[in-house]
């Protein structure tokens, strides 16, 4: 019998564990050429998940040219992957796919996780995706973009198309400090710093404070960038957990930094991604006072925040620090034109300084033609008009998902209900796993973001995220209809099974 395990509150789908595993059995010899594996039905029952995960595993491994499956005869293994030459004395270059370079042994990391790429397909025009979260682009304000691009290459295209300052183009450092000063975010000590998007913000805050065996504390769940930016650089991630609807919870965040030594925080108080809550103002008092207390910098990530399409705006972590702890990062991205990469970090001048200097041999600066335009875009007021009425728009589509979801979901499904933001987050009731719906709700032409790709540990695999921002109000009526319908038939489908096998005992996970 094969040892194959399954770990349901990992955030690595079932699928992807089953897949791994097999391809390890491969690479220790533990399977050969042309020794046979169990039907997917077998496997699956064995494994207590359904059958499509065990297919799916099949179906990448059959891909990698791994195994083979005959009709009528079975599936096997025909190929045999080479052993981890980082662990072996060097041979000499095999001819292969690739040519003579074992390209695997060379990668500085490990393979990477799951991301929402390679779990999902291209998405083709008919579907009615949920996945992501991001501005609608027939609703981008070209004309007004094209006027301010053209405006500025008239009047200064020579010099923003020559090399620039790595810490930003300082006409858009000056727009962006009128415009945070306004609010009250930026102090007469902090610096902006230009990014090329909030990812780029964490990757350099990374690079500065981080050193491997660190500890950085993250919401759980949490934005996979985030995730991806601080796992790359070999740090100990700890997970506070995000309460439904109230946001990360400041008693934990306590608890984490009395019992480890924690570099930094990474937070999201407003339109939480995924979960979409909101921190209210005494508990981001709390986290302030946690963060002094410890002499922990917070990184508040800002990208949500002016999205609010109802209830009273909280002031943010960065306008209440006091301390002068709190680094902020925020983007365009999503505001009006992810696609143009920029961001920036408000932080004091001594971190600025040892961030410009990441970013200089990272990628020397950003775009000064994107940086220019921006600045122009937001000079001459189109940004706060633009924004006016996409949070109209957002407003509506957040309604439309929410009646939505109150009337075509069954009795047991739960979601938040944000003020603000792009997302909704489901929970499904216990013993479904939202990467198993995903597979039947693709087939119906829906797509949506499973929720263990957010998790850092202790991932609810019977949670979802719908990101709404990109459909019109009849298409997620539509989307969401469909949602419901496959749920309560997979809810049936589950109380059937329980029944079947005599009450609740199929253990923690029972997969439809």
């Amino acid at each position: 019998m094969l040892p194959l395990q399954i770990q349901p509150e990992s955030r690595i789908p079932l699928y992807a564990q089953l897949r791994d595993q097999l391809r390890a059995l491969v690479r220790i010899g533990q399977l050969m050429p042309g020794d046979r594996i169990p039907p997917s039905r077998e496997l699956a029952a064995r494994l207590g998940v359904h059958r499509t995960t065990v297919a799916n595993a099949y179906a990448e491994l059959e891909a990698e040219g791994l195994i083979r499956g005959h009709v009528g005869r079975g599936t096997f293994i025909c190929g045999k992957i080479d052993a981890d030459p980082r662990s072996e004395a060097p041979q000499p270059p095999m001819p292969g796919r690739n040519g003579g370079v074992h390209w695997d042994g060379l990668f500085a990391e490990e393979r990477a996780e799951e991301s929402l790429d390679r779990l999902l397909p291209a998405r083709g025009r008919s579907a009615i995706s949920f996945i992501v979260a991001q501005p609608p682009q027939d609703l981008f304000p070209l004309d007004d973009f094209r006027r301010c691009t053209n405006a500025v290459l008239r009047s200064r295209g020579r010099e923003i198309l020559q090399l620039g300052q790595t810490g930003g183009y300082p006409p858009l450092q000056e727009a962006l400090g009128a415009w945070l000063r306004a609010d009250g975010i930026l102090g007469p000590r902090d610096h902006i710093l230009v990014t090329s998007g909030c990812q780029q913000g964490l990757d350099l805050l990374a690079r500065v404070f981080l050193r491997p065996g660190d500890a950085v504390l993250l919401e759980n769940p949490t934005y996979p960038g985030a995730l991806a930016a601080f796992s790359s650089r070999h740090v100990r991630v700890i997970g506070a957990p995000v309460r439904a609807g109230a946001g990360v919870d400041p008693d934990a965040i306590g608890f984490a930094l009395d019992r480890n030594r924690v570099k930094l925080m990474v937070l999201m108080p407003d339109f939480q991604n995924p979960s979409g809550s909101t921190l209210s103002l005494e508990d981001r008092r709390k986290v302030l006072e946690l963060a002094e207390r410890y002499r922990v910098p917070v990184v508040e990530d800002y990208i949500y925040a002016r999205l609010r399409v109802s209830g009273q705006p909280i002031p943010s972590l960065k306008a209440l620090d006091r301390a002068g702890l709190v680094i902020q990062i925020d983007s365009l991205s999503k505001l009006a034109f992810p696609g143009l990469r920029v961001g920036w970090c408000v932080t004091p001048e001594a971190v600025a300084e040892r961030l410009r200097l990441a970013k200089q041999a990272a990628d020397l600066h950003t775009s000064q033609l994107a940086q220019a335009a921006a600045a122009e875009f937001l000079r001459r007021g189109m940004l706060a008009r633009h924004m006016e009425r996409m949070r109209d728009v957002y407003r509506k589509r957040l309604h439309a998902a929410l009646e939505a979801l109150e009337r075509s979901m069954p009795e047991g499904v739960q979601w938040s209900a944000p003020e603000g933001g792009m997302c909704v987050w489901v929970t499904l009731p216990p013993g479904l796993d939202a990467v198993e719906l995903l597979v039947r709700a693709r087939e119906r032409g829906v797509l949506f973001a499973p929720g263990r790709l957010f998790y850092l540990d202790h991932a609810q695999p019977n949670t979802l995220r719908l990101g709404f921002s990109e459909l019109n109000e009849r298409r997620i009526a539509r989307g969401v209809s469909l949602l419901g319908q496959i749920v309560r038939e997979q809810t049936r489908r589950s109380r059937t099974r329980r029944s079947l096998a005599g009450g609740d005992g199929l253990g923690a996970v029972t997969l439809v």
